[in-house]
């Protein structure tokens, strides 16, 4: 068990004090540049990059690039960190990267620019490799971020709200977005959509690296390195993780939600407009009504005291509301579209309920073996971005080439963006609630946070 700066018993007290609203905030607040490129990343590219002329099979195979670059790098870089910590500088390189390769992506294709040609392949290859840095940044920046938690304090509850607050900015990041969204398609309707996706993603990125800045400025470097230091300790190696059941129980919930949450996310646009008929400024106010609603759960749950089977019956229940509202996607008919907006509130729910706690439980998983914790997380993430990558070019190939009538349905009445939309994530979410129940999930000493974070 490593202790995180020397061996002084103060240190230890110190370090398993609850943390205060300052460096909670401060820490939840250095994932917004992700959170705010990824909202775009998920909710606009492949709508982008068909827009541009891309096929659906090749717009899929630039995201499907891209999550295995993300998902390959996160493996790499767990190992790294672990091996010479450092968060906040890997955190900082992994920022500078998203926002450069994020622009460029829903820039124009620049090797179409330098060779003067348009091919589809060219086109294809040009925006996969951008595509790949921004991934790549992305996972630097998010396995730094994330495997910090465990190594700033030892308090569960602490620990817990740290979650808790970054998933919170993570609602804040996605509500910015889809405000920003709105303001742009309506202001800006005279102007080609493409140009309205580029100052979208403009904007993201200029709030997102002020964000960067101030948890840069505002979070103190966790002292792993100094405990690590002491040569009776030793990292922890990856045959450690793979002998815990634990381990594989909590890959596959957090798998299964992430699931969840980015295959929904990837078509609610193609859904409000093409399924529904809704407007066009449906596709930033519907995924802001479900962030809204996921933003006040989020901030309920800080003021939570954790424990396993809370964990676990909160995560069920966040499971369950999301099938209910998967039912309800997938049985409503266009003439009654605007159920949609009740079904975007329980959505943002059950995305927070279920976010927040899986999260948590890598977090249990993790405990205080902290020189192994960003293997863990990397490892976990390397699951998560492979599977949604294949999840998402199965379902948009197969949308590119299944003809579907003018009504948008198939032979059997459903769409593939409805059926991705509803089913999809509705039984990804009963597959976690079952794998949720089966866990064994340690009880940890619970300490209230000095204050409430957001009174």
């Amino acid at each position: 068990m490593v202790k995180m700066i020397g061996n002084e018993p103060s240190s230890e007290l110190e370090w398993d004090e609850p943390l205060g609203r300052v460096p909670i905030f401060s820490y939840g607040s250095g994932h917004m540049l992700n959170d705010i490129t990824s909202s775009c990343w998920f909710t606009y590219l492949l709508v982008f990059l068909t827009d541009v002329g891309l096929s659906p099979s090749d717009a899929a195979i630039v995201m499907l690039s891209g999550q295995l670059a993300d998902g390959f790098t996160t493996i790499f870089v767990g190992e790294l960190i672990d091996r010479f910590g450092h968060f906040k500088l890997w955190h900082a390189g992994g920022s500078i990267l998203v926002a450069i390769s994020f622009s460029s992506v829903f820039g124009s294709c620049l090797p179409c620019k330098l060779t003067g040609t348009n091919s589809s392949t060219l086109e294809t290859v040009g925006y996969s490799i951008f595509a790949s840095i921004f991934n790549v940044g992305w996972a630097v920046t998010q396995v730094a971020h994330m495997s910090m938690v465990n190594c700033m304090t030892s308090n569960p509850t602490s620990r817990v709200a740290l979650v808790s607050c970054r998933n919170a900015f993570t609602m804040v990041a996605n509500l910015s977005l889809y405000g920003i969204a709105l303001l742009i398609f309506t202001l800006m309707q005279s102007v080609s959509v493409l140009v309205q996706y580029r100052w979208i993603a403009y904007t993201a990125i200029s709030i997102g690296c002020c964000f960067v800045v101030a948890f840069l400025i505002g979070t103190k470097e966790p002292g792993l390195n100094q405990s690590s230091q002491d040569k009776s300790l030793s990292r922890i190696s990856w045959a450690h993780w793979f002998k815990k059941v634990l381990y594989y129980q909590v890959a596959l919930v957090y798998m299964c939600t992430r699931l969840v949450t980015n295959v929904s996310q990837a078509f609610l646009a193609f859904y409000v407009i093409n399924d529904l008929g809704m407007h066009q400024s449906s596709k930033a106010l519907v995924p802001a009504i479900i962030y809204v609603c996921s933003l006040v759960v989020s901030v309920m749950l800080q003021e939570t005291r954790w424990s396993g089977w809370r964990l676990k019956n909160y995560f069920s229940a966040g499971a369950m509301i999301w099938i209910l509202s998967g039912i309800g996607i997938v049985l409503l008919p266009s003439r009654m579209h605007n159920f949609m907006y009740p079904l975007s509130i329980t959505i943002g729910a059950a995305n927070a309920l279920m976010t927040v706690t899986s999260i948590s439980m890598e977090g249990v998983l993790v405990g205080e073996d902290l020189n192994g914790c960003a293997f863990v997380y990397g490892s976990l993430s390397f699951i998560d971005k492979v599977s949604c990558g294949i999840a998402l070019y199965i379902l948009e190939s197969y949308q590119g080439t299944t003809k579907i009538s003018e009504n948008r349905e198939l032979a059997y009445g459903y769409s593939v963006t409805r059926l991705g939309l509803g089913l999809v994530p509705a039984v990804f979410s009963l597959l976690s609630a079952i794998v949720a129940h089966t866990m064994d999930l340690p009880e940890a000493r619970r300490r209230p946070l000095v204050e409430p974070l957001l009174a």
